[in-house]
């Protein structure tokens, strides 16, 4: 299983009016059931939206494990969860998504980017400065409207809350399309998150490296994973 266009100006009051007047009617596809995957798909089962959960194996195991759990999903191949989605969520490693968009057509579809491309020793991105794993992906998907949201977010956090110190945790959201941002903004709301604009996509050049920080706090500095990026204000 996998683990895992108005040029960024903020997303105007309409904008984010739409949007939650949009979420009743959302169906959403994880793609990847790793601990990203299942603390997303376990989250959003109570927002009401319809979920469906997928991974190499058609997601059934899985499935079943978030029924265990008393979260109400459904199973099925990469190709039919995207298909039906109005929302895909990429819950993989970076390393996999060729091999996702050679199986499934993401034309029309709003894709969240979750990933931190992070080299296989942990020492660091294995891209950035000129790019980012969300823009190569927005590439690679000709025709979808692609996200960076949630990459800063432990996993553990979906399962022991979404707070910090009393605080909701945050997420900086990144994308071309101001109604796609304020969508995922809505979304994450939903959920208890706090979400920030964070302008357009090739400001994921600046959300991995954070990403990355946030990771290596948590698991080489030893502050656990207990801890989550904040952007503060007066």
């Amino acid at each position: 299983m996998w683990s895992s266009n108005d040029g960024g100006r903020g997303s105007s009051p309409r904008a984010q009016s739409n949007a939650r007047q949009e979420m009743t009617k959302m169906k959403i596809a994880i793609i990847g059931t790793g601990n990203i995957g299942h603390g997303l798909a376990s989250v959003l089962a109570g927002t009401g939206h319809p979920v469906v959960v997928s991974d190499r194996a058609g997601g059934t195991a899985a499935a079943a494990k978030l029924a265990e759990a008393g979260a109400t999903v459904t199973a099925a191949d990469i190709a039919t969860a995207v298909s039906g989605a109005d929302l895909v969520i990429l819950a993989t490693p970076f390393g996999a998504f060729d091999s996702i968009a050679a199986v499934a057509d993401f034309a029309g579809k709003t894709v969240i980017d979750v990933s931190n491309p992070i080299t296989e020793d942990f020492s660091g991105l294995s891209i950035g400065h000129s790019t980012s794993a969300a823009e190569d992906i927005a590439r690679g998907l000709p025709g979808a409207t692609v996200v960076k949201a949630f990459n800063t977010v432990f996993a553990q956090h979906y399962a022991t809350g979404l707070s910090v110190g009393g605080r909701p945790v945050q997420t900086f959201v990144a994308a071309d399309d101001a109604a796609a941002r304020a969508t995922v903004i809505a979304l994450a709301g939903e959920i208890g998150i706090e979400a920030i604009d964070a302008g357009p996509l090739k400001n994921a050049r600046y959300l991995e490296p954070l990403g990355f920080l946030n990771i290596t706090f948590g698991y080489i500095l030893g502050r656990g994973t207990d801890i989550a990026p904040a952007w503060l204000s007066k």
